[in-house]
């Protein structure tokens, strides 16, 4: 099986639990959604550039890193064709921790039977995506504490439903959640100042750390 891969490199994990960790991170071609505020829109487009690339050689190529935790992303990592396989030989590597970015709309429960199932981050589209009513509610119930639910919130809008998720499916007792700020469009202190009025325990402000660091345009970090 051929994998289309956009991009593959180390970095530091910029969001989530092991935000500011060394990862290793590989970008798969092609998405089923259109995000508003997408920032790796050019990895979904049918013309860009890609490496062909087998299960082997994307193992081979992490092994050669010497990197332990690994980011697959996108595009949609959950729609490439053969990515059980895909998961079921990095799965082997004990040493390897496995973390998928994906985007809500595929449901999780056929990944579950992968005898070293992945870390799943689950990026929940709000309404100023515009990809809401793609979302797959039914995820929700495959996640455990070792996933995580990220709400990239754009608006008051966005963080009002986002807090009527976490409430509505006891959200907080079920896996790890966190709060984007769309890079430019809402100021982290109304985020802060929403979640202390509403007493948001449990629940993370991120900031997109590779962002801070490099231009946020920039590819390959």
């Amino acid at each position: 099986m051929n994998f289309k891969v956009v991009e593959k490199f180390v970095s530091v994990n910029g969001e989530g639990p092991l935000c500011g960790q060394l990862a290793v991170f590989i970008r798969f071609a092609s998405c089923n959604l259109n995000c508003s505020y997408c920032d790796t829109a050019w990895a979904n487009k049918v013309d860009v550039p890609y490496e062909l690339m087998t299960d082997k050689d994307i193992y081979d190529y992490i092994k050669s890193t010497e990197i332990k935790n690994i980011t697959l992303t996108g595009g949609e990592p959950l729609i490439q064709e053969g990515i059980i396989e895909l998961l079921e030989r990095l799965s082997k590597d004990s040493e390897l921790h496995i973390e998928i970015e994906t985007n809500g709309s595929v449901i999780l429960d056929k990944f579950s039977h992968i005898e070293n199932p992945p870390s799943f981050t689950m990026d929940y589209k709000l309404p100023s995506s515009n990809m809401e009513d793609k979302m797959a509610l039914d995820n929700f119930k495959y996640l455990s504490k070792k996933d995580t639910i990220k709400f990239v919130s754009g608006s008051l809008e966005d963080l009002e439903r986002a807090k009527n998720l976490i409430d509505t499916y006891s959200l907080v007792d079920r896996t790890r959640l966190y709060i984007s700020p769309v890079f430019g469009k809402i100021p982290m202190d109304k985020i802060v100042e929403f979640m202390q009025d509403n007493k948001m325990n449990g629940v993370n402000l991120q900031v997109q750390l590779h962002k801070v660091i490099w231009d946020p345009k920039k590819r390959g970090v």
